[in-house]
């Protein structure tokens, strides 16, 4: 056996094992077990919080393995149309100079394959070394032939039943990509602005009403100036006009209580239906004209006037200037606002009146709701089916069309009726004879008149009426549309697959919080419409990745880690562990993150933290080193039979702790992952490994390993590696076979059950005292630099009752006296440390010179209370501060924070002399 974990070399050669052998298949025979990944978009690389959420899935998966469920974990990518189209976009301006209409249509949608091909590919190869045990065979693409046939059948579905309508709606309008937007998809800035209040001048010359306004080159496209009924300032304007600046547009004066505050800047407000929200449903309420000032790149159009072809600030100064020109500008006032911006082209968004797809959501949204109050589809943690719950709750009809070329190109033709104009009766006519018994197509006409056709699985030709033209809608579906059907969109849906019969529903969704009305709501929508049922029962929310210093990882901030960063430096099996232990109910995990130079010369941000899913790797690994020679002597299968553990013989108490605390591990662990608490689950296997088996137990046994505690050794790592592995699959499998080469693998091999009459809560109380007063003893000889090797005495007061073990405390803590008691008195010149069944004292007589303690302990709070005075100076120059990059403001933080900790321990320290 190696003196050292070599994880690259164990890595290759599991992941190639469990590949060959096609572990990764479904092949239980108890119930199913299935999970579909939450495909990563084809973008780039996978980064940290991918590993996390990955990781969740997998030790899921090879729990429920081992448990022998029938399991299946289906893996695939997302071809995420405005993020992927964003991105190509980018790099044929950077290096080409090109915009996509250079390209056109066709030709920038074999690049946009050409750089899936290589991403997905990449995507994979992450996810593989990370150790995901997904079913490889199965891999889907959201626009792969599988996954397009079930999205042209989902959409026919809906538009069949009337739920899928054409309409001009304000939809958040991306200038830069030239599309329709969601609103999960914009992040807002705060922005210094401005208030301009302008004199609105009524029509017939009489005075004015004073606006204010944060945009005023939307003056343009104002319809009317809303006050506030019961405003008396106002009321006598109610049903006059006003003159639109520059245009001469005349608009009424409304009264509206709803978009209006009286008590706010002036208590009137411009009303410009095609450009805000709010204005917008002000309109449909007053039967207002809508007006809209924009091209589809932001600049202003023909309405505009005299301003047209301005864009964004240039138009806004434009106006403004005009304004005062006209002796209508009243005052400018600074103000604080927030702006919305695309989260693929970092633009601001516009509010913009345009022609889209909808999904009528009412109906929908109250059945997938009722799946979550119901109790049907459960949340984890529980809170965050409230966000679930209100995004639907708004009821607000989805906008599915994207102006893209990189999609699902909407499976709807457009009937053009130039060359041949016929009135509607006789057009419906045609339709009805050219798709007579046509049960694939369905029609009718839009709420402008226009007659729209869906196909089912048949692209129509132009030609396929006679004497009318079919034109093919341009947009493409919205990414979540595709995504929505994922999990049985990747069994065959719209087949009656074996898969969908055996897997489906699915058991659990593992997912990031910023998705959960993206995603999960429209997954359980469309499972229940599709499918007559949910999609999963439960639903997990892992936890949200920040650095130190509480932000979240990204290219802006330059703390993002890579995750193959990580296992190149400290193994698969360390990232996963820490990624395991991180997920708390918190969910805002922080991970300290810092530069490091390669040899190559490449920087990395990587986090120390991970240092702790290496050390414990190498802990295990060096026990079992240490461990080998007892396990090969007699083998497992021959260890475990001796010890007859229905009726174990021995009556070494350290032996029946060691067996109580192996069942309750057994016992936890399985009810930490049935209620999804990772972070729980880590710690038990950690605790239990590190601490009770590799130092308590080996600590009290490492003088003679009789031929029962080798057995008794046996089992207990022999099991602890079955417990371990789904967090750490490789070197878990590694020793395995090392150490048990006639057992099964791992990854296949049985979950251990439980022995109730092995746990002995009482013997588990008595090893805590025990522990604890070692620990104490051990403590106390830190404090002062005691040798291990120097006897010295030590008092317990304690109401426990410890002499079955009052030599296995001496040995451990290097005694040469101990005496416990409950009405002790504490000696003289004694330190001491509490524990929690009481309190341990240590005399330090003739061990300790007091005088010279207390000089040195004087001596160190002095010298660290100077560095704290220079530290503090040097964190409170705001030029540093400002200048210094962030790792090294973290260090000097990190070093204060130490120097502090030392005046503290010192100074209690002192007070414990003095007493």
């Amino acid at each position: 056996m190696e003196t050292r974990y070599n994880h690259k070399e164990i890595e290759e050669k599991w992941l190639k094992n469990w590949d060959e052998q096609k572990d990764f298949k479904p092949a239980g025979k108890g119930p199913h077990f299935s999970i579909v990944i939450p495909p990563p978009n084809v973008t780039g690389a996978l980064h940290l919080g991918h590993a996390l959420n990955n990781t969740i899935q997998d030790i899921l998966v090879r729990y429920n393995r081992k448990l022998g469920k029938n399991t299946l974990w289906i893996p695939g990518t997302d071809h995420a149309g405005i993020a992927t189209q964003a991105v190509v976009e980018k790099r044929l301006m950077q290096e080409e100079k090109k915009t996509r209409h250079d390209l056109g249509r066709e030709e920038l949608v074999k690049r946009i394959w050409k750089w899936k091909d290589e991403y997905e590919t990449r995507i994979t190869n992450q996810l593989k070394l990370i150790g995901s045990s997904c079913d490889w065979d199965r891999q889907r693409f959201t626009l792969d032939p599988i996954c397009a046939k079930a999205v042209r059948h989902a959409f026919f579905n809906l538009f069949k039943k009337g739920l899928i309508y054409r309409g001009k709606r304000l939809v958040n309008w991306d200038t830069h990509l030239h599309t329709a937007v969601a609103d999960d998809e914009i992040y807002h800035e705060t922005v210094k602005g401005h208030f301009w209040t302008f004199k609105y001048p009524l029509a017939d010359g009489s005075g004015y009403i004073p606006v204010a306004t944060t945009r005023p080159e939307t003056i343009l496209g104002d319809t009317a100036v809303a006050v506030h009924p019961e405003d008396e300032r106002y009321k006598k304007f109610i049903g006059k006009t006003l003159l639109v600046p520059f245009v001469n547009r005349e608009i009424p004066v409304i009264a509206d209580e709803i978009l209006v505050d009286k008590e706010f800047g002036t208590g009137s407000v411009k009303v410009t239906p095609a450009h805000d929200p709010n204005d917008y449903t002000t309109g449909l309420r007053h039967k207002l004209p809508m007006i809209n000032i924009l091209n589809e790149d932001g600049t202003l159009n023909e309405n505009a006037g005299e301003f047209k072809g301005l864009k964004g600030e240039k138009a806004r100064a434009a106006v403004v200037e005009g304004l005062e020109k006209l002796d209508l500008l009243i005052k400018v006032e600074d103000h604080e606002m927030q702006i919305g911006k695309s989260d693929r082209s970092k633009t601001v968004i516009e509010p913009y009146l345009s022609d889209q797809w909808f999904v009528k959501m009412d109906m929908l949204a109250e059945r997938a709701m009722q799946a979550v109050e119901s109790g049907e589809v459960k949340f984890t943690p529980a809170r965050y089916a409230k966000n679930y719950l209100n995004w639907l709750g708004e009821k607000r009809d989805w906008c599915i069309s994207r102006q893209l070329w990189w999609g699902h190109q909407i499976p709807i033709w457009h009937l053009n009726n130039e060359e041949l104009i016929i009135n509607n009766e006789e057009l419906k006519g045609v339709l009805d004879k050219c798709f007579a018994n046509r049960s694939d197509v369905h029609y009718y006409k839009s709420e402008n008149g226009e007659w729209l056709v869906c196909s089912l699985e048949e692209d129509l030709r132009e030609d396929s009426i006679e004497g009318l033209k079919l034109e093919r809608d341009p947009d493409v579906l919205d990414t979540w549309f595709s995504s929505a059907l994922w999990p049985h969109s990747t069994m065959g849906w719209p087949g009656k697959t074996e898969d969908l019969k055996d897997f489906y529903p699915t058991s659990v969704l593992v997912t990031g919080r910023d998705i959960i009305s993206l995603w999960v709501a429209r997954m359980v929508v469309f499972s229940q419409e599709n499918m007559a049922q949910i999609p999963f029962s439960d639903v997990y929310i892992n936890p949200t990745i920040l650095d130190g210093l509480g932000r979240r990882m990204s290219k802006s901030h330059g703390n993002g880690v890579d995750p193959l960063d990580i296992i190149e430096k400290y193994g698969a099996d360390s990232l996963r562990f820490v990624m395991c232990s991180i997920c708390t109910e918190n969910q805002d995990a922080r991970l300290p993150v810092k530069k490091e130079k390669l040899e190559d010369g490449r920087e990395i941000n990587i986090s120390e933290k991970f240092e702790l899913g290496r050390n414990f790797g190498n802990k295990l690994w060096n026990a079992a080193r240490f461990l080998k020679p007892h396990i090969t002597d007699m083998g497992h299968e021959k260890s475990c039979k001796s010890l007859n553990l229905e009726n174990p013989d021995s009556d070494n108490l350290e032996d029946k702790w060691i067996l109580s605390r192996l069942n309750t591990v057994i016992k936890e662990t399985q009810k930490a992952l049935a209620n999804y608490r990772f972070s729980e689950y880590a710690s038990l296997v950690y605790h239990f490994v590190w601490d009770d088996l590799c130092s308590r137990y080996l600590e009290i046994k490492k003088g003679e390993i009789s031929k029962d505690s080798s057995a008794l050794l046996s089992h207990s790592l022999y099991t602890a590696l079955d417990l371990l592995h789904p967090i750490m699959p490789f070197i878990t499998e590694e020793l395995n076979a090392i150490l048990f080469p006639n057992s099964q693998r791992l990854i296949l091999r049985e979950w251990p059950s439980a022995n109730e009459n092995l746990i002995n809560a009482e013997i588990e109380k008595q090893f805590e005292d025990i522990f604890a007063i070692v620990e104490a003893v051990r403590s106390v000889r830190g404090r002062y630099s005691i040798a291990p090797s120097q006897k010295i005495a030590a008092i317990v007061r304690s109401s426990a009752n410890l002499e079955s073990c009052r030599n296995m405390i001496k040995d451990l803590s290097g005694l040469s006296e101990f005496d416990f008691g409950e009405n002790l008195s504490n000696p003289a010149f004694s330190a001491s440390a509490v524990i929690p069944s009481g309190e341990v004292f240590v005399p330090l007589e003739g061990i300790l010179d007091k005088e010279k303690e207390t000089l040195r302990l004087k001596k160190e709070i002095e010298k660290a209370e100077s560095f704290i005075i220079s530290l503090n100076k040097k964190l409170s120059n705001e030029n540093f501060v400002k200048n210094a990059p962030a790792s090294v403001i973290d260090g000097e933080r990190q070093k204060l924070a130490t120097q502090r900790d030392i005046v503290e321990k010192s100074l209690a320290m002192l007070k414990e002399l003095e007493q």
